[in-house]
C-alpha cells in the first residue's frame, strides 16, 4: 500500500486511461482522488469506487486556471489533504500534416500541454506549501516515436515531455517530483477512435485494425489499470531517485 492514506488528483479522470490510473491509485492505498473531467464523471467514480466515499468527481477545464485553483480548494476541503497530481486530460484528432487544420492543430496543444502545465501549476503551489509532493504527466510514445496522421498530438506529447523536465529542475528544491510516463497500446476509447478513423482510409475493419494495435511483444493491448500502477510507483517514495523522466510503458514498443 505504497499509497497509504494519500490524496491525489487525476485530471481526464472520466474514461479510459483516468479511470485505470484511478483505480490503480486506490489498489494502492490512495485515501482520496479528486477524478477531473471536462463534465463531472460521475459515473466514472461511482465504477472505481461504487461507495463513493473515496473519489470526488469534479467538473473542469483543464485549461482555465480558475478551475484549477477551485479543484485544489475543493479537493483539499474535501480530503484534508493532497500529496500530488496524474495529468491524463488529452485529445487526439487525427488527420494528414497536409490537411490538419489550425484551430485541431491548437486545441490539441492547448489541452494536452496547457492543460498539463495549468494543473501541474495549481497541484505545485500547494505541494510547495505542504512539504512537497509528487506529479506524473502522461505523455505517449507518440511524443518519441510519433505516428503519421497525428502531428499536431505527436509535437503535444513530445512539449510534454519537455515541461515534464523542466518542471523537474526547478521543482526539485521543493521536494516536488515530476516524472512522465508514455504509454502506447492501451485499451482505451482513444485507440479504438484511431482505428475508426483509419478504417475507411485503409479499407479494413476497424475492429481488425484495434486488434493488432497492441504491443507486438504482447500479443495483447495494455490494461488502462496496468499503466495506472506504473503510476502509482512514480507517485510514491519508491520512486524519489527517479526524476525528470519519460518512462516507456508500450509494452517493448519505444525500446528507449
Amino acid at each position: 500500500m505504497r499509497l497509504q492514506d494519500r490524496v491525489y488528483v487525476v485530471s481526464g479522470a472520466g474514461g479510459g486511461m483516468g479511470i485505470g490510473v484511478t483505480s490503480a491509485l486506490l489498489e494502492n492505498g490512495a485515501r482520496g482522488v479528486a477524478m477531473v473531467d471536462l463534465s463531472a464523471p460521475v459515473k466514472a467514480a461511482s465504477t472505481v469506487d461504487p461507495g463513493e466515499d473515496r473519489t470526488l468527481p469534479l467538473a473542469a477545464d483543464v485549461t482555465s486556471t480558475t478551475d484549477a485553483r477551485r479543484v485544489v480548494r475543493e479537493t483539499t476541503e474535501r480530503f484534508q489533504r493532497l500529496d500530488g497530481l496524474v495529468n491524463c486530460a488529452g485529445v487526439v484528432f487525427l488527420d494528414t500534416a497536409w490537411d490538419a487544420s489550425a484551430a485541431a492543430w491548437n486545441r490539441q496543444l492547448e489541452v494536452n500541454v496547457t492543460g498539463s502545465f495549468v494543473f501541474a501549476q495549481a497541484v505545485g503551489a500547494h505541494l510547495r506549501r505542504h512539504g512537497g509532493g509528487a506529479v506524473v504527466n502522461v505523455s505517449s510514445n507518440c511524443g518519441k516515436a510519433g505516428y503519421p496522421n497525428m502531428a499536431g498530438y505527436n509535437a503535444s506529447k513530445a512539449a510534454v515531455l519537455g515541461l515534464t523536465r523542466s518542471l523537474s529542475m526547478e521543482w526539485a528544491d521543493d521536494d516536488v517530483n515530476v516524472n512522465a510516463v508514455c504509454p502506447g497500446g492501451v485499451d482505451t476509447p482513444m485507440l479504438a477512435g484511431v482505428a475508426d478513423w483509419l478504417s475507411p482510409r485503409m479499407d479494413v475493419p476497424a475492429e481488425d485494425l484495434l486488434a493488432q494495435m497492441g504491443p507486438a511483444q504482447m500479443g495483447r493491448k495494455i490494461k488502462p489499470v496496468e499503466v495506472g500502477r506504473v503510476v502509482a510507483f512514480l507517485l510514491s517514495d519508491e520512486a524519489l531517485i527517479i526524476r525528470g523522466q519519460a518512462i516507456s510503458i508500450d509494452g517493448g514498443d519505444t525500446p528507449y
